[in-house]
């Protein structure tokens, strides 16, 4: 299968953003982490019972949380011997990037959706008319084409041996990588589901409450810490202008917009989205013109100057429960490596491993033999 993209493509970036990723890189990469390693919930004011204690997966060895457990390496050997087939899928996610850097946005949110309903099992990927993917949060889920590129890659050396949620894992780590962000470790070992259904698709609402939201994450394992950082993934994203109208125009049905919204935003996301528009226009998340194309702590900057475009954006600054962790990362502890080692804990929730589930032959149904 020909690797290069067939979906929509925003490929260009100014030479600017260019050489701004490029210095973002060298200074996030020079950063100490001590505040987040020496966290201690007395050093935060306001937080109480509400801020779950700090599991952070280590970066090497394995993932815990399975039975048994995913682990770095899982394939080596495994694809005619010494195949590495973290390379084969690294290169169609290279292709892919090259000439459509939004994929990076798009896989971040592809894992989210799916590892968030029933775990990490490539569920969101089975087609079907009442699968995952027909559910309305997921309509506008992108980045299917890559997954089938990288799935044909591997099975045309080693079939039946990669499964298709780790491949998700594994190209949303290269494509992060790509945009800016550093280069975090994917544990592998994962199987892929066999059932998908719309009606289990239950996924955090852009205008959730940051408690509903750390309730939200708590059941799926991840912590506080771990959903602030998790968030931290609308620094490359987009939303439709329907996920935060309300905001402008009527919020809370209140007749008025939400007061908390920096004026100048206001008046560009009006601009943006008018009130009686036919065509639902989308935003950058990120509202840094030279970042929004860059995995870094650009996202933290802007809530903190009332910028954010979706109400849980917003309120993250806010909230006695993450606003002091959102100031610490806008000033500089390292977002690269803390973001890398949540999409860690994502990609271990509820996955399926040893002889559960199956290896599927195509990402897009389920075997039949």
């Amino acid at each position: 299968m020909n690797p290069k993209p067939t979906e929509g493509t925003n490929a260009s970036r100014g030479g600017a953003a260019m050489i701004y990723m490029r210095q973002r890189k060298r200074e996030i990469e020079g950063r100490a982490d001590s505040w987040l390693n020496s966290y201690s919930p007395s050093n935060f004011k306001g937080t109480g019972s509400h801020w779950p204690s700090v599991r952070f997966v280590a970066f090497s060895g394995q993932c815990y949380g399975a039975s048994p457990p995913l682990k770095v390496g899982f394939y080596q050997g495994k694809c005619n011997g010494t195949v590495d087939v973290e390379v084969i899928v690294g290169g169609v996610v290279k292709t892919w990037f090259s000439s459509d850097s939004t994929i990076t946005p798009a896989l971040l949110r592809m894992q989210f959706h799916d590892c968030f309903v029933t775990g990490c099992d490539a569920s969101l990927l089975l087609d079907g008319s009442n699968s995952e993917k027909t559910a309305v949060p997921n309509l506008s889920v992108r980045g299917y084409g890559l997954i089938d590129a990288a799935k044909a890659a591997v099975e045309a050396i080693c079939p039946g041996v990669v499964s298709c949620a780790d491949i998700i894992s594994m190209a949303t780590r290269d494509a992060v990588s790509l945009s800016g962000g550093g280069r975090y470790i994917v544990h592998t070992g994962r199987r892929d589901g066999t059932v998908s259904l719309a009606k289990n698709v239950n996924l955090p609402a852009p205008s959730i409450s940051v408690s509903n939201s750390i309730n939200a994450f708590s059941k799926k394992g991840l912590s506080v810490v771990d959903m602030v950082y998790l968030l931290g993934g609308h620094t490359v994203g987009v939303a439709h202008c329907s996920f935060f109208q309300d905001r402008l125009y009527n919020f809370q049905n209140s007749g008025q917009p939400d007061n908390t919204m920096s004026p100048s935003l206001l008046f560009f996301l009006r601009m943006r989205c008018p009130q009686n528009a036919t065509i639902d226009n989308t935003a950058n998340l990120d509202q840094n013109p030279l970042s929004s194309s860059i995995v870094d702590n650009s996202y933290y900057q802007q809530i903190m100057l009332h910028r954010g475009v979706l109400q849980i954006d917003q309120e993250l600054a806010q909230d006695p429960s993450t606003r002091d962790m959102v100031t610490a990362i806008a000033k500089g502890v390292d977002f690269s490596t803390k973001f890398g080692q949540a999409m860690i804990k994502l990609g271990a929730v509820q996955v399926l491993t040893g002889t559960q589930g199956q290896i599927r032959k195509s990402c897009r149904a389920v075997n039949t033999i």
